[in-house]
């Protein structure tokens, strides 16, 4: 599959088309599995689609599935997984009081050799599978969301978004929704010193916190 030429198989007007009528979270997880709305379908092992409770307070939304996660068909399950499950509990948070999921349901990778290397989505990409975040969000009904990283920012808010700017402080999402912008948990595996990595994943603990408190307190 990895030989497989960009665009083969994607659908005019992305994700869209391969909707549910009815929806619900099952419903929507059996057809994504089948969607054909970008080429990535090709390249993947599987659709890695949303998972949680279906009144999930707070939703967490990242940029892709990785390796582990396209194996897997779960949604944070690899080595960024565990940071954030570290993150959540330190946060104060059960995982499973809330719902996760990603901007792109599908793994876009780079081969070196036997390795299959995480390549950002597209922008084209991105905006073919927010058909399926848009869903999700109207199905779960989350009072706030946290997006992990800037892919999955600028996704869910629909516009260009500057981490450093913007991180921390709850803004207006999807339906006036308080949405909060912090790290991706892979920031904290990259990071190299000890200092600076325990560094970042306190300031994701409290941002985690804070999409949290803005969830409970808001209507």
């Amino acid at each position: 599959m990895a030989g497989t030429p960009a665009g083969v198989g994607a659908q005019a007007g992305g994700g869209a088309a391969f909707l549910p009528t009815r929806r619900s979270l099952a419903s929507l997880a059996w057809a994504a599995a089948d969607c054909r709305g970008c080429d990535l379908w090709a390249h993947a092992t599987q659709t890695v689609f949303g998972e949680g409770g279906a009144r999930a307070r707070l939703m967490l939304v990242g940029e892709q599935p990785g390796d582990a996660e396209d194996r897997a068909g779960h949604p944070f399950v690899g080595p960024a997984g565990r940071i954030l499950d570290r993150a959540l509990a330190q946060a104060g948070i059960d995982r499973g009081r809330v719902y996760t999921t990603n901007a792109v349901k599908h793994f876009r990778w780079e081969g070196r050799g036997k390795r299959r290397l995480h390549k950002r989505p597209s922008a084209a990409q991105v905006s073919a599978c927010r058909p399926w975040l848009d869903a999700e969000i109207d199905v779960v009904g989350p009072s706030a969301i946290a997006c992990l990283g800037v892919t999955a920012a600028a996704a869910v808010l629909g516009r260009p978004v500057t981490l450093s700017r913007e991180r921390g402080t709850p803004v207006a999402g999807p339906g006036l929704r308080p949405t909060v912008v912090t790290i991706h948990p892979s920031a904290v595996l990259r990071t190299r010193d000890d200092a600076a990595r325990h560094a970042q994943l306190d300031g994701l603990v409290h941002d985690l916190g804070t999409a949290w408190e803005a969830a409970r307190t808001s209507s």
